[in-house]
């Protein structure tokens, strides 16, 4: 190569690396980058909603009512442009259109085993309800759900679906999970990492009504963290099961919220929520986390080793 030929070559990369930089940067730390980002967005989507009368109180803001209450409208701006928007932008910076075409696939992946649908709609709950037997009082307060409560399940879990798990899975499963799996497993990081960066981005909410049941303190903090740990251990389990698809996870996220927000109240209506909701789910969840560790000896399903062609690095077919 002559002087003249690298002058040249040197000038245009130097008028291309400005351009380049973001790209070559989200595509070297897809995770993080969308992690930053999600965090980014939700928090300045909730900012109205920290700051008003359902927060900190500072500024008074008029939210629409949806279901007779104001905080669904707070609460979803942030929700909708945090994990959703961030896993598309990143997707199409790092993968093109050709990968946002296969992460949205695993949005309609719905094909999988009965049995998969039966732990979520109903193992789930079940898991709950167990997990709070051992709390203290929880056996005599014990009693049938109201009626009410059983007739609004369903449809509040339709509403689950469209507001928790379309704005939040996308990004947490369909996006991090596969990328974070093949980096870091499917224990330390599709579980404690993603579990750690799910249960982090909830933070600003805590100063808000939506934690009005929990108390303030160090110790909610930790007890939500470690539920987002050993919950993120089942849906990688059930994902890495059902050949990545994204609707179970969805609707193991809805199930949870939408027990614990309908269900379980009346089924122990002596119980305060505050805490014992979360120690119920790390007892429930955590007892099954421990049998699952131990008899797929921390594989969880993973890796399917086998490559297909119409899923790029992340699709996988062997089933361990």
């Amino acid at each position: 190569m002559t002087d003249g030929t690298r002058q040249q070559t040197a000038r245009a990369e130097a008028v291309r690396a400005p351009g380049q930089s973001t790209g070559e940067l989200l595509c070297r730390y897809p995770v993080i980058s969308f992690a930053v980002l999600a965090y980014g967005l939700s928090w300045l989507g909730w900012t109205p909603y920290v700051l008003s009368q359902h927060g900190l109180g500072l500024v008074q803001i008029r939210f629409p009512e949806i279901l007779g209450d104001g905080q669904l409208a707070g609460l979803l701006p942030g929700a909708y442009i945090g994990p959703l928007l961030s896993a598309y932008l990143v997707t199409r910076a790092v993968d093109g259109p050709a990968g946002v075409r296969r992460w949205g696939r695993r949005l309609v992946r719905w094909r999988a085993g009965w049995p998969w649908y039966v732990f979520a709609l109903l193992g789930i709950p079940l898991l709950l309800a167990v997990g709070t037997l051992p709390l203290p009082g929880a056996a005599a307060s014990l009693t049938w759900p109201s009626l009410s409560a059983v007739l609004v399940y369903f449809p509040m879990l339709v509403i689950q679906m469209l507001t928790t798990g379309i704005a939040e899975e996308p990004g947490w499963r369909d996006f991090a999970l596969p990328r974070i799996q093949r980096s870091h497993g499917p224990v330390l990081g599709g579980t404690v990492i993603l579990g750690i960066v799910w249960s982090g981005w909830h933070l600003p909410l805590f100063l808000t009504d939506w934690a009005a049941a929990y108390p303030s303190d160090a110790l909610t903090l930790v007890l939500f963290t470690l539920v987002g740990i050993v919950l993120s251990l089942l849906i990688t389990w059930v994902f890495n099961h059902t050949n990545e698809g994204l609707p179970l996870a969805m609707l193991i996220h809805a199930s949870n919220n939408n027990f614990l927000s309908v269900v379980w109240p009346a089924l122990f209506p002596d119980l305060e929520p505050s805490r014992n909701i979360l120690w119920a789910s790390l007892i429930g969840y955590g007892a099954l986390s421990l049998v699952l560790l131990t008899v797929t000896r921390g594989r969880l399903g993973y890796p399917r080793i086998a490559e297909r062609p119409d899923q790029g690095t992340h699709g996988r077919t062997v089933q361990m």
